[in-house]
Parts: structure tokens; sequence; C-alpha cells
């Protein structure tokens, strides 16, 4: 099969530079779903497939454009100084998509994130932004749970940084072990969060209170 896309630069500091222009990707990408189709025992020539290699190479362009966007460059867009507020900020159940690296099935759920400021806050949308930036790349929850954390306790500076992530994974419901009702929690807890029970259990009562 032809490559996916040209060999990419290494991850730093959150930010994946991609090697590739959009036409080569979606020629790239439509070679290889035919080939796919036709491994596969199908006729990519027949009527209904004839169009589902240009929508599969679309798809994935979207659903991968997190390696294109820089998350601290987003968190830099609405930084500000703030010297007198220092309590908890919690933005709680932000809807994620995601793809499981593994076997590029999707995963889902909804990200908790919360950080205690210190000399700067963040404008509220960017917190959204920043898991959704992560999340559009071929993932596990334990790690966008880290790169998250890591990455607002980098740009911000805060007194400290806590992120849940509960997901649901198709590749344990519908291949595998096929358990239809599991859900997988991760959490990343920095700086107070992590060395003050009293601030991590208040973020743990505020993210279970009410649950949806």
């Amino acid at each position: 099969m032809n490559n996916r896309r040209p060999a990419r630069s290494k991850a730093r500091n959150g930010k994946v530079t991609v090697l590739r222009t959009q036409t080569s990707f979606l020629k790239g990408m439509e070679d290889n779903v035919r080939q796919i189709l036709e491994y596969m025992g199908e006729d990519p020539e027949r009527e209904g497939l004839l169009k589902t290699p240009a929508r599969v190479a679309r798809a994935f362009e979207y659903l991968t454009k997190g390696y294109s966007q820089d998350p601290k460059v987003i968190l830099n867009q609405a930084k500000f100084t703030e010297e007198d507020y220092q309590e908890m900020v919690l933005v709680r159940d932000i809807d994620f998509f995601s793809l499981c690296e593994h076997h590029i099935l999707p995963f889902f759920g909804r990200a908790h994130v919360a950080y205690l400021p210190k000399h700067h806050i963040v404008g509220l949308s960017k917190i959204p932004r920043l898991v959704e930036v992560f999340s559009r790349r071929l993932q596990v929850q334990e790690r966008l749970t880290t790169q998250i954390a890591n990455t607002l306790m980098e740009e911000l500076d805060p007194l400290g940084v806590g992120v849940i992530i509960r997901g649901e994974h198709l590749c344990m419901r519908m291949r595998g072990v096929e358990k239809q009702n599991s859900v997988v929690t991760t959490s990343a807890m920095l700086g107070a969060f992590r060395s003050q029970q009293a601030t991590r259990e208040e973020f743990i009562t505020l993210v279970n209170g009410n649950q949806r």
C-alpha cells in the first residue's frame, strides 16, 4: 500500500509538524482505501463504493486534524493576567471523540478539566479546544489525559491541574472481549491537585456531582 502520509517530525511540547500537502494526503489515502476494499474481496468500482475512498480520506483528514494544530497557540490566544483569583476553575462534561491508535476504532466520552490559577487564567472556550486538539489524533486515553494536563501546567503555570476522562472504547465493544457496558476512567493530578488532598477531593466531588 502507499504510505498514508510522508514521515513527520517527532512530537515536541504537544505540537506535531506534519510534512504533507492536502492534495497528496487525500490522494494517497484514497488509493490505500481502494486497495483495502480489494483485499476485503469488494469491488471498489461498484456503484455503492465508487466514492467511498474519497469519503474515507476526507473523514480521516477531519478526524486527525489535531496533528496540524498547536495547542499552545490556542491557549495563548486567550491567556490573561489575573492576580486576584486563585480558586478552582472547572470545565466539566467536555464531549470528545478520538481514534484508538491500536485498531483505529473510535473511543469517545467526556473530559473534566480544572486548574487553580496563580498568575494567569485562560478563556473558558480554550479548554474544550485543547481537548479537541489532542483528541483529534490517533490516541490512547492515558496519553490524552496527561497531554491535556501537562500542556495547561506548562502554559498557565497554575498552582495545579486536574483532568479526569471517562471514555467508551469501541475496540472493547465491537471486537475482542465485546464488553458492552465498560467505561474507562483515567486521571492526571498535577501540583496542588496531587499534593493537597482537600483540593483533589473538591475536584472529584464537583466532577461527580449531579452527573447527567
